[in-house]
Parts: C-alpha cells; structure tokens; sequence
C-alpha cells in the first residue's frame, strides 16, 4: 500500500510513511508564545499515532504577527526551551517535524497586537471593522524575511526538521501572492513571478541560513478569489518555487474531492498540480480526507503525501488503521469525554466548539 511506503528526503531524513498532521490552530500557547505542556502533549500524542510527518500550529515570526490568543511564537529566544522540549519528543516518536512559520498580516489584529495591521498594500476585511493595513516598505518587506529566517534558524537550533512557510489562508505570504492583496507598482507587485519575489526571498534566505539538511516545505492555496489568487497563477507559481530548493510543495484545498468551480467533469486539483509539480518535490495535498479509501484516492490522483488535520484531532491513531482499506473512523460530533481522552486541553476544546457541529454540546438526546 502506498500510504505505508517510507518517503526519504535524503540527507538521513525518511518519512516513515506517506501521511502528513497539518498544522492546527490550537490556542494553548502562553500569552509571550512560549509553549505550554498542553500544546506538546497533543502534538506528541499525534506523532505516537504514527504520522509521518507532524506540523505544529502556526508559528508567528514576530510578536505584532499574531492572528489569535494562544499562538505559539517563534520570534524570541525565551521560546527556545519550549520549542527544544517539543521537538526532543517528537525526535523520539520517529516522526518528522515542521514547525510552520506564518505572519497574519492584515489578518493580525490590533486588538491582540496593539498596532495597525500590515499588508502588501492598503487592505480591509469584514473582520476588520472598518480599519485599513498600512503598505510594507522596502525596508519592512526586507525587515519581515529576517524575521522569518531568523524563526527559522531558531527552529533548527530547537532541534526541528525543517518549517513550513506559511503561504495559505490569506495570510501575509498569501496577500503578496494575491493580486487583490497585493495591487503594488514596485518590484514586489505586478505579475506572479512578481507578487511572489517576497515568498521568494524568503525561501532563498531561510535556505542560505540553515544549509541543505534543513527541510523547507511551502504551503499555498490554489484559489482564494478574494485575495486574487486564482488556479493557473496558482500552477505557475508552483512551478516557480518549485525550482528552488524546496523539499515539498503543500496544496491547502479545504476539499481535495470539490472540483473546480467551473471544470466540474475536469481533473481534481490535486491532479492539475501533480501535472506541473517535478517528481523531485514530494506533493502534499489536504481537505477533507477522513476514510482509507478518501487517503488511497487522494494518492491515485497524485499526492505523494496526505495531509489531514481534523480526522486527527479525534483519531490520533489514525495514521496506524490505513492498512485496513476499509477503515473509516467516527466523523463529528464528539463528546468532551473523547476529546479530552486524546489529549486536548479545556482550552483546546473550547476552541473546537466554535467548528459546527464537531463538539457536542450539552447532554445528546438518542
């Protein structure tokens, strides 16, 4: 079976197995981004669960970059305890370790940062309640892919496999990479090898900083038609970055089994990047898989990896029932019992409860 196949990166680093925990929003990080002891037990159980590769929660590079309460940090040297405790256990687990490194941008709050939002340009969204980003400058653009190459060299000396930068979601990568976000007259707006040059440099800088053991996975979302993100920019943006030194390109689908709005007899959009993607860049793909048979899918249509996320908030195990091709765990909702069981925190499922219908609320009538 294919998903049970080891996936070796070279340099000693070998996947165990063709599955991937995405980075979750958990929200048990300290107030100054320090990891708390609920953090690195839900993460590490997931690892126990066999994963392959194991994605910590979004990681904010600098400290007026967080996008919620409760987000792990990355940009101080007083996280490095925590984050060197996380990463010692998840070594221990055989898995491989990504922390994935993000900045909000105009999704960063000023309630939270206590700052007016930035972005690539002067931006607004529903929840923004009125309030425009200010522009990056030269000199902030430059400034932020410090910081991120900072994070990452911090990660490494942790003891971390690699990162994951963070160009999804309509976060701050993501609003260079969109041309709604982005609406630049520089060399950082225009076309897409120009609204990406800011993800660029990033990943050129992060590699000249850690060297060529350290893992650089890249996580963007095909579409986002608010930002401007569309799919065949999307397509050449993959194959941009994926002539640089990246280990592994993400695709965020939200559902890998919608097709695309428009082509809906058309290929799956796995499949369309599997198309341009360079066997040599493993491809990453997440949404919505919860069955054997949605992972074995996903894989026939291209993936080299399967990404999940909420299956695994539930079934931390789940990466270890795959070689049942029948298997199909418990969907939503559950209770707070079994969601305490598999080591989440009160905090962590007061999150939850905010997803529709994944928590059950209350004494459930049969």
């Amino acid at each position: 079976m294919k998903l049970t196949r080891e996936i070796d990166f070279g340099r000693g680093l070998v996947a165990k197995n063709r599955t991937l925990l995405a980075a979750m929003t958990n929200k048990q990080s300290n107030e100054d981004g320090t990891l708390s002891d609920e953090e690195i037990n839900w993460l590490v159980r997931r690892a126990k669960g066999d994963f392959g590769i194991t994605t910590t929660a979004a990681a904010n590079v600098t400290e007026t970059g967080r996008g919620w309460e409760g987000e792990m940090g990355v940009w101080g040297d007083h996280q490095l305890p925590g984050l060197t405790n996380m990463a010692n256990q998840l070594r221990e687990t055989g898995t491989i370790s990504l922390v994935q490194l993000f900045h909000g941008g105009m999704r960063a709050p000023i309630s939270i940062n206590e700052v007016q939002p930035i972005s690539a340009s002067k931006n607004t969204e529903p929840g923004m309640d009125g309030l425009y980003t200010r522009e990056m400058s030269e000199q902030e653009i430059n400034s932020m892919i410090e910081s991120f190459t900072e994070a990452a060299i911090r990660c490494q000396k942790a003891g971390f496999d690699g990162v994951e930068l963070h160009g999804a979601h309509s976060y701050l990568i993501c609003q260079f990479l969109g041309s709604i976000t982005n609406r630049r007259e520089d060399d950082w707006g225009g076309d897409i090898q120009s609204r990406s040059k800011f993800l660029r440099e990033i990943i050129q800088s992060v590699r000249k900083a850690t060297g060529p053991n350290f893992l650089i996975a890249v996580r963007i979302s095909p579409i986002i038609e608010k930002a401007g993100v569309y799919l065949e920019e999307s397509l050449e943006l993959a194959k941009i970055i994926c002539d640089m030194e990246i280990n592994m390109l993400h695709i965020s689908c939200w559902d890998v089994f919608q097709p695309v709005e428009g082509d809906e007899s058309g290929p799956s959009l796995t499949k369309r990047f599997r198309e341009i993607v360079p066997q040599n860049v493993p491809l990453i793909s997440t949404g919505a898989v919860w069955t054997s048979k949605d992972a074995k899918w996903l894989m026939d249509e291209g993936a080299d990896i399967v990404g999940v996320a909420r299956v695994g908030i539930a079934h931390p195990d789940w990466p270890k029932h795959l070689i049942d091709e029948n298997y199909e765990p418990q969907r939503p909702p559950f209770s707070v019992e079994h969601l305490e069981s598999v080591d989440l925190s009160p905090v962590f499922i007061e999150y939850m409860k905010r997803w529709k219908n994944f928590v059950i609320i209350g004494k459930r009538l049969d």
